[in-house]
């Protein structure tokens, strides 16, 4: 199947780049060219060589014409324009897989995420081989459905964490930098929407991937949100568990097998006590499924392990 995407410019400063930027842009006219322009100035000052992949999503407004209309003005930006709505993870996949720098960074065109800092998070890269990828960590919370989003985002967060066994400061902050070589395996896991940036969160984390938590500020979005609360959210739930089963679900299968495993022997010793050499069908049932979903748990995990990936 054919990318939904053309090909509108090529960067004429250098081919080869250190640093990619990929940048989805979605019904941005307002305030598309204001972050290019930001986002291009600081990599301009930091002297590090690199490409701004702008790609437009299908927009019903004039961000591609806008785009298309400032791209003298940015010699190291490339636009790539979408014959079709594919979501964001559509396009940080699909912008990461045609990266030409070592260094992948995104972040979104909504005015939201402080891109002048886009060169800190590529010097920690610089500087320690050993860590793979930087998030910047928010540490307000400025988006709609303040009152909803906080309290989901942190259960959401709370699960991520006990399934991956270590503490996650934020699980799907839309700014971040890694090394390409070591996300590409990644990315045909990457879903279409906004889960995409939790999908390789855990991706590394479930691997041992060294992950940095870089605090940064969140500003309120310029523009209408694309979030929707009840099914974005449902969403990053079914992302979060799809994720860690992929990597290990021993972890999601395992306490629940367990757990009726063990109140299945104790309502059997509980129904003898009462009457003698006498089995409750009920307990049977309890003690039989935790047998099958331990059953299934050490045979997913012996395909996880069999995957030569």
């Amino acid at each position: 199947m054919s990318t939904p995407e053309t090909p509108e410019s090529e960067p004429a400063v250098d081919a080869t780049p250190y640093v990619t930027i990929v940048l989805p842009c979605y019904n941005e006219q307002d305030h598309v060219i204001d972050e290019v322009e930001r986002i291009c100035r600081a990599m301009d000052d930091s002297g590090y060589t690199y490409e701004l992949v702008a790609v437009d999503d299908c927009s019903t407004d004039q961000t591609l014409a806008r785009l298309r209309e400032a791209a003298p003005r940015f010699p190291n930006m490339r636009i790539r324009a979408f014959h079709r709505n594919g979501g964001s993870g559509t396009v940080r996949r699909i912008g990461t897989q045609e990266a030409r720098g070592e260094i992948v960074v995104w972040t979104d065109a909504d005015m939201t995420y402080p891109n002048e800092r886009i060169p800190e998070l590529v010097r920690i890269l610089e500087k320690d081989t050993a860590i793979d990828q930087v998030v910047g960590a928010r540490t307000t919370e400025e988006g709609s459905h303040k009152f909803l989003r906080v309290p989901a985002k942190l259960v959401i967060r709370k699960i991520a964490e006990m399934l991956a066994g270590q503490r996650i400061p934020d699980l799907n902050s839309g700014l971040r930098a890694f090394r390409k070589s070591v996300a590409r395996p990644y990315l045909r896991l990457l879903p279409p929407g906004f889960s995409c940036v939790t999908t390789i969160t855990l991706s590394f984390l479930s691997n041992q991937h060294d992950v940095y938590y870089l605090p940064i500020e969140y500003s309120k979005r310029a523009g209408k949100s694309k979030f929707s609360f009840v099914s974005d959210a449902y969403r990053y739930i079914l992302q979060v568990l799809r994720m860690v089963m992929y990597f290990n679900p021993l972890k999601v299968l395992m306490p629940p097998a367990i757990w009726l495993v063990g109140l299945g022997i104790a309502k059997g010793v509980y129904d003898n006590v009462k009457t003698p050499f006498y089995l409750a069908n009920n307990t049977i049932i309890i003690f039989v499924t935790g047998l099958l979903i331990g059953s299934l748990a050490l045979l997913a995990d012996l395909i996880v392990r069999s995957r030569s990936e």
